[in-house]
């Protein structure tokens, strides 16, 4: 399939009209961090098919691909085509036409989300509370609840001592279990703004009567005031409820529904909401893993709340999809559709508490295929043939070469190949996990190249006498494409760093054009 190229102005004008558009970027992580149209979605095309279907499931929804005007959207439009996609098209000349153009190009990543956030403060001017005032009330012992609004994966890599790890969402469903008294003042932290202002809104909307502060800047704020954070800590299980607190859930759910006129579904009209072909709909399961497994949803997507605002663009590919979200009680698939409308999405609600027992609905499997991974070869064959000469290329994240590396294999991304590999090879061996090793397969084969697939094994490398490096190796920021390098050493005690960050967020609102700022909704939250 060859795909239609669009100007930089025609693709623009596609992103505010209105109607259903996966606007993806497949340049790398690296790439991606450094500057890329605001409501472009990352999906990088070391592991395209597999993130697209993920961000895209429906086979033929409009599909627009930027690069860096190097050929790269072009290869992916047919490996796309390949997966089953119909309507693909591409920027032409990439991100250089479009800033060409003068149109804004954005660092960091989550922009949407995070440009949310700001216009949140903005509008709402949520409480905030300074690192050293928070201090403060820690060394005089005044009373307060301290909430870490982050997942658990993101709390143990740091968090200020005394937080409890209660993701957004979370901490509004449960905060009759988490803050019984209604007068302490409950003070929510992040990493930097945008889920610590949502965080504190949450409670706001509804109508939580604690007095509600965001700890401004969050842990960056907190280490730029010279106080220490703590690492490795482990997240406690989350504040069970008792049938009272459910029962409040379930009555907050239906007063912000009230409010904020969210759309709510039973069971059987989601239904039927996801079995429309010309709609790409998202099943979103925003349970615990434990209230998931004792009532399955199949096909629904497991999220956090919270995280489903901060990092929409990591679950959602599709300007202007229709998002289901799901809750036993209501209350957080409430909260998250109040903040998804806000991002452009249609958004509806199915209580499952108010269900029948037996009755939920099925997101239908993705009329798509990814590539399938060629034959895999042992250890002890694929040592012989190494010997031999025949090339290993190691297709894993360069996080994961950092770690180890194999004797005589040369780390390489995707769109590297075929030229990377010298002219007379072949038959390669590719390193790596099933994933990144059918995707680069895929310029192999094409090529010519027989491909076996060896899995990173390391038990099996040593009983085959393969030599393993195990010593930690950095890679450097200009080979390791594949991670996004802005400000990414902020929460390793790079000062500068974290006020670099926490500038660039606080300037969103400023690098947005007119049609950029009217693309994102009113939250309607009363004032406290």
């Amino acid at each position: 399939m060859s795909a239609a190229a669009v100007t930089a102005a025609a693709a623009k004008a596609r992103l505010h009209e209105g109607e259903e558009i996966a606007f993806l970027d497949v340049r790398e992580a690296a790439a991606f961090g450094e500057g890329h149209p605001l409501f472009a979605v990352p999906c990088p095309l070391s592991r395209l098919e597999a993130s697209a279907l993920a961000l895209v499931p429906r086979a033929d929804c409009p599909v627009l691909l930027i690069d860096d005007g190097d050929g790269i959207a072009e290869k992916a439009a047919q490996r796309l085509a390949a997966c089953g996609y119909t309507d693909v098209s591409l920027v032409q000349g990439g991100l250089p036409a479009w800033d060409a153009a003068g149109f804004g190009v954005f660092a960091g990543v989550n922009v949407p989300s995070k440009t949310l956030g700001e216009l949140l403060e903005h509008d709402h001017h949520p409480a905030m509370i300074d690192a050293a005032t928070l201090a403060r009330w820690r060394r005089e012992g005044r009373a307060h609840a301290f909430f870490d609004a982050r997942p658990p994966v993101e709390y143990a890599k740091m968090r200020i001592e005394g937080a409890r790890c209660v993701p957004n969402g979370e901490l509004a469903h449960r905060v009759g279990a988490a803050v019984p008294d209604t007068a302490t003042p409950i003070v929510i932290t992040c990493a930097g703004r945008t889920r610590g202002i949502v965080g504190a809104l949450t409670l706001r909307a509804i109508g939580v009567p604690n007095p509600v502060y965001a700890l401004e800047n969050g842990t960056q704020g907190w280490a730029l005031a010279g106080l220490p954070l703590e690492r490795g800590a482990q997240a406690d299980p989350l504040p069970a409820l008792d049938p009272p607190q459910a029962q409040a859930s379930r009555a907050g759910a239906a007063r912000l529904i009230a409010a904020a006129q969210l759309s709510t579904l039973s069971p059987r009209a989601a239904q039927t909401l996801l079995d429309e072909a010309n709609r790409t709909s998202f099943l979103f399961d925003l349970r615990s893993e434990a209230e998931r497994a004792t009532r399955p949803v199949p096909g629904a997507i497991p999220a956090l709340a919270g995280q489903l605002i901060q990092a929409t663009d990591q679950y959602v590919g599709v300007r202007h999809g229709r998002l289901i979200l799901i809750d036993d009680t209501g209350l957080r698939a409430a909260l998250a559709g109040l903040f998804l409308r806000a991002l452009g999405f249609e958004t509806h609600v199915l209580a499952l508490d108010a269900a029948e027992e037996s009755d939920v609905p099925a997101a239908p499997a993705p009329a798509l295929k990814t590539p399938t991974p060629p034959p895999a070869i042992d250890a002890r064959a694929a040592w012989s043939l190494a010997q031999s000469g025949v090339p290993v290329l190691d297709v894993r994240s360069s996080t994961e070469w950092e770690a180890w590396r194999l004797d005589g294999a040369r780390w390489m991304l995707r769109g590297d190949l075929p030229g990377a590999l010298a002219g007379s090879a072949r038959r390669v061996l590719l390193l790596g996990d099933q994933t990144a090793v059918a995707a680069a397969a895929c310029e192999l084969h094409a090529a010519g190249v027989s491909v076996r697939w060896l899995p990173a094994d390391l038990d099996a490398f040593a009983q085959a006498g393969w030599p393993v490096d195990r010593v930690r190796r950095r890679m450097s920021r200009e080979a390791a494409r594949d991670r996004v390098w802005f400000v990414h050493d902020r929460h390793d005690g790079n000062a500068e760093a974290s006020r670099q960050y926490l500038a660039w967020e606080m300037g969103l609102i400023d690098q947005l054009d007119e049609a950029e700022r009217a693309a994102f909704g009113w939250v309607p939250i009363a004032p406290a």
